[in-house]
């Protein structure tokens, strides 16, 4: 079996061939004129700076953490945990480099060729992240899986779960910082350039839209990767944990492994299918690429599972991957239905006629009955994965979810491309004709980010659970007893600890916006003719503005997780923090979702008026539309992300430290 695992980090290594490969191709495409390439590297410089501060800070805290873990835990854990999040810092850094890359190529294409060709250098941007992703966390995890257990001890796999610490800590820091950003520009620069001064979104004269560029790379490109990347390593490492504890461990251990190397494969053969699909609509090539890596991986995984597990648990295991991954497909539907164009959205852009108050309303509403059926769906998915498979059934059923992580992330992280080739024709002059194909793909972007949004809060959910299940195992904890005081403290502070984190990050997003709002008012203010469009704006300021405020105001958020665990652990035992954590899952999972749904249903609602209808862009139905729509952007992109990584860092953290918490 030691084989298999040696294959996978081959496999991985072909991934980033494809990575390399696909780069070059981006690249050889057209970038177009000055004016577009100038735009680009302004968005590209001002990605790259976040980053550079953003992981200057994250190496200072990574060393510190380091320490502790080789000095309380142990140096094995410590390795494994800078390794793993060296490995989530690598993909978002080169995710950032082919989405930079890729916006102004997929608007000169858009110009030049036309609609399909856009499509195909914006999904083949986005697959650079994808790639990366799937094959940096495999090749991680196979290489501690031979370091520290194949060659010594299933018990071993203890050490492992620093890895995954590692993927959480840089993914709460990215989302969180990056969340903080991309909110914090797109608020300032739509509350006074479309609200105040009138003007249109990517209007050259504003000088918040290159922060607002910029935003959509850091927040939904490097910080949705981080998000994805800690699912990925968390379901394995959990999935790998509760294996060992199987009478015969190998297989059951290395079958996770096995597995995502299947899915990288048909992540790759979804990824070449789309080459396949011209003059097919974007929306079905981008549901069809998906749907095609997953009967391959759940078709491959067949034989698999037929290898390594014992005969009278084979078909239940592979039973527990399809739930996992159905369930993926499932909850992206639902979030489609309450966010896409559909008649929740419609229903909702209509409650505009009474004004900004009713479409609060009525969108607090629609986002409150979303969540229920991805939920169901949840617990539907474990039951039949325990049912067939016990615990380790729920853990594979997380990693049949996240198998084709490949492809998933490649349609999230064709978004913020499509959004910024949008940004890039508007501000570069490029016609009605060239800005009709962008917006469509922009539109379509949306929808695929609030699907990517419900499957991150699916795969965070089972992840988590998985976690917690290989939690209780470390600690030997057989029950959570409901009549335990220490446990129902747990559980209050569990719940508790979601909405103060979201309560910090909407305040972030805030403060940050106000710094934004005033330097935006001040360019205007004090730049001669640059609302008549003679006086040229400065972004730098605005970009240099936003990213010390992210950088700063993450810091809170991010201590405040990373310590929670560990503070009730040592003072409530491990049943105390048992119960913080199923309080956390639960509270987590649904205000994740409502947040989730809510942000992207008033975003679409506002493009269906802007669409034309019921009255257009600049009708009181807009205006009150922008407001619902300013007030979900920090909903959606910054505080219901946090809740993903929130569960799953409290539940990785709860693992590692396990050691201490048993007497």
């Amino acid at each position: 079996m030691t084989f298999l695992v040696f294959l996978a980090i081959l496999t991985g290594g072909a991934g980033l061939g494809g990575v390399y490969w696909l780069y070059n191709e981006v690249k050889s495409q057209d970038p177009g004129n000055d004016k577009m390439k100038e735009i680009a590297d302004m968005i590209h410089e001002g990605a790259m700076t976040f980053l550079r501060r953003e992981y200057t800070i994250l190496a200072v805290f990574i060393l510190l953490v380091f320490i502790l873990l080789a000095v309380f835990i142990h140096a094995a854990t410590a390795a494994a945990f800078v390794v793993g999040a060296g490995c989530s810092m690598a993909a978002g850094f080169i995710g950032m480099q082919g989405a930079t890359m890729a916006n102004v190529r997929t608007a000169a294409a858009a110009n030049q060729k036309g609609q399909d060709a856009a499509l195909r250098v914006a999904f083949e941007g986005g697959s650079i992240m994808g790639l990366s992703v799937a094959s940096l966390g495999l090749i991680g995890l196979s290489l501690f899986y031979l370091m520290y257990v194949a060659f010594s001890s299933p018990e071993n796999v203890q050490y492992v779960a620093g890895f995954a610490m590692g993927a959480s800590t840089i993914a709460l820091f990215a989302r969180v910082g990056g969340g903080i950003y991309t909110k914090s520009a797109d608020v300032g620069s739509d509350l006074v350039g479309k609200v105040e001064a009138g003007i249109p979104e990517d209007d050259p004269r504003n000088p918040g839209v290159i922060a607002d560029n910029v935003g959509d790379c850091v927040g939904d490109t490097a910080g949705l990767g981080a998000d994805i990347f800690e699912s990925y390593v968390g379901s394995m490492v959990a999935t790998m944990t509760i294996g060992a504890t199987m009478m015969e461990p190998t297989g059951y251990m290395v079958l996770p492994l096995v597995i995502s190397m299947v899915g990288l494969i048909a992540s790759g053969a979804g990824i070449a299918s789309m080459r396949l699909m011209k003059g097919v609509d974007p929306a079905a090539v981008l549901r069809y690429t998906a749907l095609v890596a997953a009967a391959i991986m759940l078709l491959a995984a067949i034989p698999v599972v037929l290898l390594l597990m014992p005969d009278d648990v084979q078909w239940g295991i592979w039973g527990a991957l399809v739930a996992g991954c159905l369930a993926g497909v499932m909850i992206g539907m639902l979030t489609e239905f309450y966010t896409g164009m559909f008649s929740p959205v419609k229903n909702l852009a209509a409650s505009t006629s009474t004004g900004a108050a009713t479409l609060i309303i009525t969108g607090v509403a629609l986002a409150m009955e979303s969540v229920a059926a991805p939920v169901v769906v949840i617990a539907i998915a474990t039951f039949m994965a325990n049912s067939w498979a016990g615990l380790y059934g729920v853990g594979l059923a997380a990693v049949g979810m996240l198998g084709t992580v490949g492809i998933t992330m490649s349609v999230d992280a064709y978004g913020p491309i499509a959004d910024n080739a949008g940004g890039i024709s508007e501000m570069s002059g490029l016609g009605p004709e060239t800005r009709k194909i962008t917006d469509g793909l922009d539109a379509l972007g949306n929808t695929t980010a609030a699907i990517g949004k419900g499957f991150a809060i699916g795969s965070a959910a089972l992840t988590a659970l998985a976690l917690f299940s290989a939690y209780t195992q470390a600690v030997h904890l057989d029950t959570i007893n409901l009549v335990d005081a220490k446990v129902v403290i747990g559980l209050f502070l569990g719940g508790a600890i979601t909405f103060i984190i979201a309560s910090m990050t909407m305040k972030s997003v805030g403060k940050a916006a106000m710094k934004m709002v005033e330097e935006i008012r001040r360019q205007f203010r004090d730049i001669p003719g640059l609302m008549e469009g003679t006086g040229k704006p400065d972004p730098a300021t605005c970009v240099d503005i936003a990213t010390k405020a992210a950088l700063w105001e993450m810091m809170l958020p991010g201590v405040t997780a990373v310590l929670a665990p560990v503070v009730v652990g040592l003072l409530l035992g491990p049943a105390g923090l048992g119960g913080m954590l199923a309080g956390a899952l639960v509270t987590g999972v649904t205000l994740a979702l409502f947040m989730a749904n809510s942000g992207g249903a008033w975003d679409n609602a506002k493009k269906y008026i802007e669409s034309g209808n019921l009255g257009g862009k600049g009708s009181d139905a807009h205006r009150a539309a922008v407001i619902g729509d300013t007030v979900g952007d920090p909903f959606k992109d910054t505080s219901g992300p946090a809740m993903n990584i929130l569960i799953k860092l409290m539940s990785i953290i709860s693992l590692v430290i396990a050691p201490l918490l048993i007497v």
